[in-house]
């Protein structure tokens, strides 16, 4: 279905519960951001799948169920619409302006609105890590 018009540019998948689950290798993540997918909103996801979408600029949004079963039915009936996601202040926007809001780790938010992955957040902190092992170091010098 994603394969067709007007699925093909949608960008957000509204999922059922329990998404991602048995997909925890990391190409299950590489096919939805591929193909253009850029969030995905479902009530919960396989633990694996969802810390892999993180790490791939994928954002999974957990809303309650009830709440993904209105969004779905609202895109059902409007074939085309797009719903909206406001990561920077965490709330998905229906077809009919209501918001709703999510919950996001702060480091996980920061990475993904600038565009960093773990490997760079890190090295954000170099000069923190380089003061901590000359201090350990110094403290404790017969430690290797």
């Amino acid at each position: 279905m994603l394969n067709r018009p007007p699925y093909r540019e949608g960008g957000i998948i509204v999922a059922d519960r329990n998404f991602g689950c048995g997909s925890s290798r990391e190409t299950a993540v590489y096919a939805l951001v591929e193909f253009g997918i850029r969030a995905v909103i479902a009530s919960s996801y396989g633990d694996i799948f969802a810390n892999n979408c993180y790490k791939n600029r994928l954002l999974p949004v957990v809303l309650p169920n009830e709440t993904c079963i209105a969004l779905r039915h609202q895109l059902h009936d409007d074939i085309g619409a797009r719903l909206r996601i406001d990561l920077e202040h965490q709330v998905v926007w229906d077809l009919n302006g209501e918001g709703y809001a999510f919950e996001i780790h702060p480091l996980r938010k920061k990475s993904l609105i600038e565009g960093i992955d773990d490997i760079a957040l890190t090295q954000g902190y170099a000069e923190t890590i380089v003061a901590f092992e000359q201090e350990y170091r110094a403290a404790y010098p017969w430690i290797k």
